[in-house]
């Protein structure tokens, strides 16, 4: 699902005008990311949370010249869902 697709399924839904809902779903992304820039964690009761995961130093390698690189200790972004969206997408989704 794309970003067009959550705001057309958010207008069916609630019938608030495009540019309106376009701007809230932007500004909500916008927060999400400054917050996680400034090193805090979101957290959406009943949804999830999105939170800042460290990732060791380690050495990689650069196969082509065979060479070592050392990468340094660095943080990434994670989501991780709470129990009930877990407990939803695993009763209703089917391999």
């Amino acid at each position: 699902m794309t970003k067009a697709e959550i705001i057309e399924q958010i207008i069916a839904s609630t019938g608030i005008e495009k540019p309106v809902v376009t701007i809230t779903v932007e500004s909500l992304m916008e927060v999400i990311k400054k917050s996680m820039v400034n090193g805090e964690n979101i957290y959406l009761r009943g949804f999830g949370t999105f939170l800042l995961k460290q990732r060791a130093a380690k050495t990689g390698r650069n196969i082509t010249k065979g060479t070592s690189v050392k990468i340094p200790a660095h943080f990434i972004p994670a989501f991780k869902p709470s129990k009930e969206f877990l407990g939803d997408v695993k009763a209703k989704v089917r391999v």
